[in-house]
């Protein structure tokens, strides 16, 4: 056989050939293994993971992204701001024009507004915010339709007496007056010295509602209430009407400035319509059962059959009674015919 040759050409000596032979077939002891089973296993996973580079399993791990704060923080805001406009539009207004709505100024009333800034600004006007039952029914010795009519004139009552123009200027209240039974002898003496000579007893604004035309007028044609009728059965089967109506008025002195005062009065009246075959009465008549009423604005000096409303420093004199929120219907009040009740001052008006 004559001489191998290598891939580069050169040629291999007799005794390199023979031991070459003689060690593939003995096996030489730096001969490659066969890897174990475990090698084999660690080798194939090695390549199947990425390359993480030297240390891989010491390195750092990866930055996680920064959280966007700055895009949070404005949308918190926007969110405040939607808000702030939604619960107080009037601030945003102010805000813009440059004006202050919370300022006394901005809240005080005028001749075009005179119920600015009082809560009756929302109230009905007149007649319309004296809230009537829903339905009339029987009661005692009226028929439905006989209570329907006496709801009515009851209502007609409180208009005639506390918001007629004419009544209001200090003129005598004939129409209401002509509703009440002639023949209640108490209510009757009452009204024959009411308005002449008033007193703490015999006082007209126990019933009506009168300011003297020298010292005061009211400003615009509205008068706000509100208030309601109710009705149910009193003594002999009578239909006992109970009227519970606050009545606000705005006010300015006659030949003064421009200061407006709201003089503000709830009134609860108790009216029997009587069986006139258990009572002495006249058809289309009532007795009076109670009155009281409650005022603020309106005057604490000695009677004098008007509102007289503070102005000025005599406003001012009249800010140390107690303080009285004369818009709370909730609470009962005491004012009647025999009453002394000090002064009360507005906490609002």
């Amino acid at each position: 056989m004559g001489a191998g040759t290598e891939p580069d050409g050169s040629s291999r000596s007799d005794e390199e050939w023979e031991r070459f032979l003689r060690e593939s077939v003995a096996g030489t002891t730096d001969a490659p293994k066969e890897p174990s089973a475990r090698a084999r296993e660690v080798a194939r996973r090695l390549r199947t993971e990425p390359d993480r580079g030297p240390d891989g399993w010491r390195g750092h791990p990866p930055e996680r992204p920064k959280r966007r704060v700055g895009w949070y923080v404005v949308g918190l805001l926007a969110v405040l701001a939607l808000l702030f406009v939604a619960l107080a539009p009037g601030r945003v207004v102010d805000l813009v024009t440059g004006s202050d709505s919370s300022r006394p100024d901005a809240q005080r009333p005028t001749a075009q507004d005179p119920f600015r800034g009082s809560p009756a600004a929302t109230w009905a006007s007149g007649a319309a915010g004296i809230t009537m039952p829903k339905e009339a029914k029987a009661v005692g010795w009226m028929s439905a339709a006989e209570v329907g009519r006496a709801l009515d004139r009851s209502r007609d009552f409180l208009v005639a007496s506390s918001l007629d123009r004419g009544v209001l200027r200090g003129a005598r209240p004939e129409k209401a007056i002509a509703l009440i039974n002639p023949h209640q002898k108490d209510v009757q003496d009452l009204l024959r010295t009411a308005f002449r000579t008033p007193g703490e007893k015999n006082d007209p604004l126990l019933l009506f509602s009168r300011f003297q035309p020298s010292r005061a007028h009211l400003v615009g044609d509205i008068v706000k209430t509100r208030g309601a009728l109710t009705y149910r059965e009193g003594e002999h089967g009578a239909l006992q009407v109970t009227a519970d109506v606050t009545f606000v008025y705005p006010v300015a002195r006659t030949g003064g400035d421009d200061e407006i005062v709201r003089t503000i009065v709830r009134r609860e009246l108790v009216l029997s319509w009587d069986d006139p075959g258990k009572v002495i009465t006249e058809p289309g008549t009532f007795s009076i059962v109670s009155y009281k009423y409650d005022m603020t604005n309106g005057g604490c000096g000695i009677p004098t059959g008007y509102f007289v409303p503070p102005f000025g420093p005599d406003r001012r004199a009249e800010e140390t009674g107690r303080e009285v929120d004369p818009y709370d219907r909730r609470t009962p009040f005491g004012r009647g015919g025999s009453s002394g009740d000090e002064c009360g001052r507005a906490t609002r008006s």
